[in-house]
């Protein structure tokens, strides 16, 4: 019996229990199927939940988002914290989708708003209108150099 002649009504409930899956005496290969099944799901669905990836850290909407509005807004009351924001002089020549001029301001993997300190590698940007441009970060770059997030 393979995966895929189990019918459309058993097979949400497959895929929700745990691996190997007895289903009326299975095969190995059905075992194997809905493991890799339950696995290319889970990978999905951490895709899906990443907005942006620097490095090996997967950011949210929501924390790309919250930091976007805590450096415009630092930025806009002409205040800073720990030297953020700044001016992003976009040295590496990034294509991003709004005109400039930029500023860059510490994404963090905890999901709070940077408060100074250890802004950590990786970067949001956004033109002076407070528009989100793009992600950046110093993991896998050169020196003090970006590279672009996926």
């Amino acid at each position: 019996m393979k995966l895929s002649d189990v019918s459309l009504t058993v097979l949400p409930a497959v895929l929700a229990l745990p691996a190997p899956v007895a289903v009326d005496s299975p095969s190995l290969e059905v075992r194997e199927n809905v493991s890799l099944t339950s696995s290319l799901l889970s990978l999905f669905d951490k895709r899906k939940s990443c907005a942006e990836t620097c490095g090996n850290v997967c950011y949210a909407q929501s924390t790309i988002d919250q930091a976007v509005s805590a450096g415009y807004k630092l930025y806009k009351e002409g205040k800073d914290e720990g030297d953020y924001p700044h001016t992003y002089n976009n040295y590496e020549g990034f294509d991003f989708p709004v005109s400039g001029p930029y500023q860059e301001y510490p994404v963090l993997s905890d999901t709070q708003a940077y408060d100074g300190g250890s802004p950590g590698a990786d970067r949001v940007i956004f033109n002076t209108k407070g528009v989100f441009a793009g992600t950046i970060t110093h993991t896998g770059a050169s020196g003090d150099d970006f590279v672009g997030c996926e």
